[in-house]
């Protein structure tokens, strides 16, 4: 592929957008959620949870890398011209203002609207002293017990402290002629964080454990409790490419090689130590030092350490503070299938393709439901699938089993250096090896991330493949919450392609050439260049031209590069980005024609689309990948083609819809920032997920209508015969 000059002209600040920095002005979006009034009290409650998970990880996967190059004086710049010492203090003065706002809004307003609404998070200084009396024997019967404290003195050194846990910095009176002693409790994690009071509203359990450890120290009461946490890095991916290929060659040495590295994460260095900002300065230099850290990487917290665990404040029956529940519909062509006829799903299916969209479709009504009717289906001879990500009690994983156990031929192609999931995946993959299933562990020196389920079934006198092509992963949990696309098909011509794709990843099988999908890291990038090129070559010559696109991630300067060399031709291009984009929109003479846009809401956008008008003849393709080198050149990565015009245009309407959006976009400026979207005066609201969540009631009941039986004296028993038939939910 010929590479075209780009235009060097303009610096690279200019130019590029610091990835770190969009990473964080995503969090920034978020944390405009916690702040919005309009958004259901607990609603915002599970947002500043959300933040704190944010800020978690970006210190475990971003600043532990930062801080490492800063340790070892790494002096390369970044994209946009940043050394590394630059981005850390940037990213950390960023970091230190959504704290500070974090805090602001929790004590003057969260805080109160909880305690206006009868469910407050009380200090312990609030309790009254009958309810202090009640918490105090619930410490000393269901908490002090599983309570270890750890002194630190000549005979004891400086404990390991974990990632992530809450601890207790607790100060004894030291013996005559002795110094004051520190003794580390660890907040025990199997204990509920939130403490239930007579009267409604809860307690931390910290401050019940603070306020009552002389009931473990009766002979010198502490003369002070302090809490602090540590955020350790994730001390990067498990990147196979960095070990020889000997090693990986050997069985079983991926799984050896990342159990190892799960092992050596538990002790990466510490890149971040939080306390409460009560404790003083000497303490805190004192446990810094012990950390082995600097004072730049001492966070002091005024509100509660470990925010993630306000994602688990859960208050029964005050559903009148959260969003209205969401029941997902089943598609329209898939209700009405009987469950103990598997294979009424497949003849639908091969009636035409299947665009399904989630969360607002049932993902165990449609995947779920496909690879569960394959696993039973006495026609099915062989299911492969691939799992990335999914659910700690998987029912994909247990179909998948099933199927094992009725002899069909099961293939799954287990990642097992999916970050944070390293774990389950090994453990998922013992138990399908076990039952009899063929288990590849991904690639040699690739992550694979493809979404894909293969389904080989006989018919007649030959064999029929059905697959699912995919945006998001095989798991229940995220289904219900991740906005994803997914396609289910009989086309033989794609069918095939997905299989020898499978026959790749399992069996190393070459010199596949695909006509349809797009593979990473084998042709996609180029042909992604090739369509972009392609519009701008439409633009000049006067033919239809726009580039429509949705993603959650844009980095890759190469794409980055031709989409501005695209805009000079006066393409049209709409980018929407959940999260980082390194691509800087509007900028005279580099991007003019470029626009940048994100959408913040209830459900976490996750979905990738790819749209080019190609001269009035549009060409729209889904999958895994976003425009991110990592993505175009170490994952195995697939783009599915729409050729169903019918799909194509259900695209069409799901991109307009967030291009309508007035109310949860946030449009991205020449200057890197972003602003939210507002109604004009007078223009109705136009949350694209909210439309798409009355979209799918409105079909689900025009379906159901349509599904009713004449009235008749026997009309309620015939809904509920339907009803039990199809599995549907009740409205």
């Amino acid at each position: 592929m010929e590479s075209r000059p780009q235009n060097n002209s303009l610096d690279a600040g200019v130019q590029f957008i610091n990835r770190e920095l969009s990473w964080l002005a995503f969090a920034r979006r978020v944390l405009a959620l916690v702040e919005s009034p309009d958004l259901p009290l607990l609603e915002r409650i599970k947002f500043a949870g959300i933040m704190g998970m944010l800020h978690d990880e970006f210190f475990m996967k971003r600043m532990s890398g930062l801080k490492r190059q800063v340790s070892r004086g790494v002096r390369s710049r970044s994209h946009d011209g940043r050394v590394p010492a630059d981005e850390f203090g940037e990213c950390r003065s960023e970091i230190l203002r959504q704290s500070r706002a974090l805090a602001r809004v929790l004590a003057e307003d969260l805080r109160p609207a909880l305690a206006t609404a009868g469910i407050p998070i009380l200090d312990w200084s609030q309790l009254d002293t009958l309810t202090k009396e009640s918490l105090r024997t619930h410490f000393r019967d269901s908490v002090a017990p599983v309570l270890t404290p750890l002194a630190v003195d000549k005979e004891h050194p400086f404990p390991f402290i974990r990632s992530g846990g809450l601890n207790l910095a607790v100060i004894l009176p030291g013996g005559r002629n002795e110094n004051d002693r520190f003794v580390r409790i660890k907040v025990p994690p199997n204990r509920s964080r939130w403490v239930a009071v007579d009267g409604g509203g809860v307690v931390p359990l910290e401050q019940v454990i603070a306020a009552n450890l002389d009931l473990m120290f009766p002979s010198a009461p502490p003369r002070s409790v302090h809490l602090f946490r540590v955020t350790r890095g994730a001390e990067g991916e498990v990147e196979r490419a960095d070990h020889d290929d000997k090693s990986l060659k050997e069985p079983g040495s991926i799984v050896q090689l990342v159990s190892s590295e799960l092992k050596a994460r538990r002790f990466a260095g510490v890149v971040r130590l939080q306390v409460d900002a009560s404790m003083p300065d000497a303490q805190r230099e004192w446990l810094a030092a012990r950390l082995g850290l600097d004072a730049e990487d001492c966070y002091p917290i005024d509100y509660f350490l470990r925010l993630r665990d306000l994602q688990d404040f859960e208050v029964p029956e005050r559903n009148d503070l959260r969003f209205p529940p969401h029941i997902a519909a089943t598609h329209p062509r898939l209700r009405g299938i009987p469950r103990d006829d598997p294979r009424a799903l497949f003849e639908v299916i091969k009636h035409g393709d299947v665009l399904l969209h989630h969360p607002y479709h049932s993902f165990d009504s449609s995947v779920l439901r496909f690879i569960q009717a394959a696993s039973v289906d006495p026609a099915v001879l062989a299911i492969k699938l691939t799992i990335y990500r999914t659910s700690s009690d998987s029912p994909i994983v247990k179909a998948l089993v099933e199927a094992a156990r009725r002899g069909k031929q099961v293939a799954v192609v287990v990642e097992i250096t999916a970050r944070f999931d390293e774990a389950p995946n090994i453990a998922w993959g013992k138990l399908l090896e076990q039952e009899g299933a063929h288990v590849a562990y991904g690639v040699e020196s690739l992550k694979t991330h493809v979404k894909l389920a293969l389904v080989v079934r006989q018919e007649g006198g030959g064999l029929v493949r059905y697959a699912h092509v995919g945006t998001g992963n095989y798991h229940t949990g995220t289904a219900r919450i991740y906005e994803d696309l997914g396609v289910l098909t009989a086309d033989p011509e794609i069918c095939e392609e997905v299989g020898a794709l499978f026959n790749q990843l399992t069996g190393a099988v070459p010199g596949t050439k695909f006509r349809h999908l797009l593979v990473a890291p084998g042709t996609m990038r180029r042909r992604f260049v090739e369509l972009i090129r392609r519009e701008a070559d439409h633009a000049r010559a006067g033919r239809p031209a726009a580039i429509h696109a949705k993603m959650n991630q844009l980095q890759d300067e190469e794409i980055i590069g031709e989409l501005y060399e695209a805009s000079r031709a006066g393409v049209p291009i709409a980018l929407n980005v959940r999260g980082v984009c390194c691509l800087r929109p509007g900028v005279r003479g580099l991007s003019e024609t470029i626009r940048v846009f994100g959408v913040v809401g209830r459900f976490l956008e996750h979905s990738r689309i790819y749209r080019f008008l190609n001269g009035g003849d549009p060409l729209c393709f889904i999958g895994s990948a976003d425009w991110m080198r990592r993505n175009l050149d170490r994952r195995v990565e697939t783009m599915l083609p729409i050729r169903d015009p019918r799909l194509e245009g259900e695209i069409v309407r799901i991109l307009q819809i967030y291009e309508e959006d007035n109310q949860s976009a946030w449009d991205c400026g020449p200057d890197g920032e972003y602003r939210r979207r507002r109604p004009a005066p007078g223009e109705s609201p136009r949350p694209a997920q909210q439309r798409f969540l009355d979209d799918a009631r409105r079909v689900d009941a025009q379906t159901k209508r349509l599904e009713e039986p004449e009235p008749d004296i026997d009309s309620r028993d015939a809904d509920l015969d339907l009803e039990e038939r199809t599995g549907a939910a009740s409205p």
